[in-house]
């Protein structure tokens, strides 16, 4: 799983709301990426999701659609929840897009599952910032087909940057490529250093698993020679 951006801008009715920006991150990667608050944040994270049709550039996401394998999380206007629903109905409506069982048993359910069950009937707005991340984020993941996670700046509800990072890095060690947008967070205070909007010529991911080994090494490594074990035969 991999997902390119090269040389993405995107422009809205009154100009230009992302510069030209390239970002490479591969399954088991962990990008951060950062910008000035605003729609360009978003926008970036909605042109990987094929949600965005960029002005210049291209977006080129390996392992299928990119509607169906990359989902942006908490995005502001976009997919972020209705504050005022509570926690249930808010992971009843994400089951739903997930295509799995959503009625209340299942929401309730499910969090247990995430150790969440006491927040149960609390509005969504009410929900601390790291059990709100850290929900939302695993929901996304649960979809069947996705590879890809956009974080879209967890940091515009906390400044725990540990919290959302440690979050993040986890999804990241079970293989997803994992990029997370941030805004409000000082460039200093970021745990990596980070891929800049607007920028082409960016630091590498943080790989937070092993990469994955090609299919047809893999096979050579496995499937003995069929002339050596002739020979053993013969001897």
């Amino acid at each position: 799983m991999r997902v390119q951006a090269d040389r993405v801008s995107v422009t809205g009715p009154h100009g230009t709301l992302l510069s030209p920006t390239s970002l490479t991150v591969s399954g088991g990667e962990l990008a951060i990426v950062h910008g000035e608050p605003g729609v360009g944040v978003t926008a970036f994270g909605l042109a990987l999701a094929g949600r965005l049709k960029p002005a210049t550039g291209t977006v080129t996401v390996e392992g299928g659609d990119p509607r169906q394998v990359v989902a942006v999380v908490d995005a502001p206007g976009v997919s972020e929840p209705d504050g005022a629903l509570t926690l249930q109905a808010v992971v009843g409506e994400e089951l739903e897009l997930a295509k799995r069982p959503a009625s209340k048993a299942a929401a309730a359910s499910w969090l247990a599952e995430h150790d969440a069950a006491a927040f149960a009937t609390t509005r969504f707005e009410n929900i601390e910032a790291g059990t709100r991340t850290r929900l939302l984020t695993a929901l996304a993941a649960s979809r069947k087909g996705v590879g890809v996670l956009v974080l879209d700046t967890p940091d515009r509800h906390t400044s725990d940057v540990d919290g959302w990072a440690r979050i993040a890095r986890e999804h990241a060690e079970r293989g997803l490529a994992v990029i997370v947008l941030t805004a409000t967070t000082p460039v200093s205070a970021l745990p990596e250093k980070p891929a800049l909007l607007g920028g082409l010529d960016q630091p590498a991911p943080v790989r937070c698993a092993p990469a994955e080994v090609p299919a047809e090494t893999t096979l050579e490594e496995t499937v003995p020679d069929e002339t050596e074990k002739t020979s053993g035969d013969q001897e």
